[in-house]
């Protein structure tokens, strides 16, 4: 896990934090390239907007053994409590995992495993993920798969997904390998607008007036009728 510090503060005095989860299980992997674009993209888009931003990596590989001791046991030992406080305490989330079998990665599944079901409840979070071939796309979307899981955890998830297939890595003119850069930044700019001035996920004021309707009780409703005038 390393951090990068921001280059200015933001408008309240802090820098947006972002963390990013890699599931990568090699030594360089492309899972971990795909997640430091994902982030110099983002951090590019925020710049633009005005917005200071501080990303902090956490890699998951080195962690698990120790994410493993805490489903067993129910404490987490120190390195994997940094991790989980890095993503419960930020302000946007990036996520990365390999494929496997058609889904994410058991590491992967299992480090969010131990993320309390509120700890995300209305955070940004962009998901991606790479594998050898680009039948494995629909990982992104499909039930079982990263859109759903941090639907389950009311999450609000940027509406591109990015995925990274071999033949995205290649550098050969073809348009369709050459889709990556731009889904990476339609991705990392959805991602710093939600975190932009005056949106609620980036965490400043609420607005005053509200876009939520009050609930209004049942009895309050039928005093309301009964007030009404009889008709004719």
């Amino acid at each position: 896990m390393r951090e990068n510090p921001a280059a200015a503060l933001g408008s309240d005095g802090a820098p947006k934090r972002i963390t990013v989860v890699a599931a990568g299980l090699s030594d360089p992997s492309s899972t971990r390239l795909l997640a430091d674009r994902l982030a110099a993209a983002t951090r590019t888009a925020l710049d633009a907007l005005g917005v200071a931003c501080a990303i902090e990596f956490v890699e998951l590989r080195p962690l698990a053994r120790d994410i493993a001791a805490h489903l067993v046991t129910g404490y987490p030992p120190p390195d994997l409590a940094t991790a989980l406080r890095a993503v419960g305490g930020c302000d946007a989330l990036i996520v990365v995992t390999p494929v496997f079998t058609a889904s994410y990665s058991g590491l992967f599944k299992s480090f969010f495993d131990l993320i309390e079901n509120t700890a995300l409840t209305g955070r940004p979070v962009l998901i991606a993920a790479t594998g050898g071939t680009s039948r494995h796309s629909l990982v992104l979307e499909h039930a079982h798969a990263l859109r759903p899981l941090f639907a389950y955890l009311r999450a609000v998830v940027v509406p591109t997904g990015v995925y990274a297939a071999t033949s995205d890595w290649g550098n050969t003119g073809d348009p369709f390998t050459e889709e990556l850069p731009r889904r990476i930044g339609r991705a990392a700019a959805e991602l710093a607008e939600l975190l932009g001035p005056g949106r609620p996920g980036a965490g400043g004021p609420a607005s005053p007036e509200s876009d939520v309707d009050e609930v209004v009780s049942f009895e309050r409703r039928l005093e309301a009728v009964r007030a009404r005038p009889a008709r004719r």
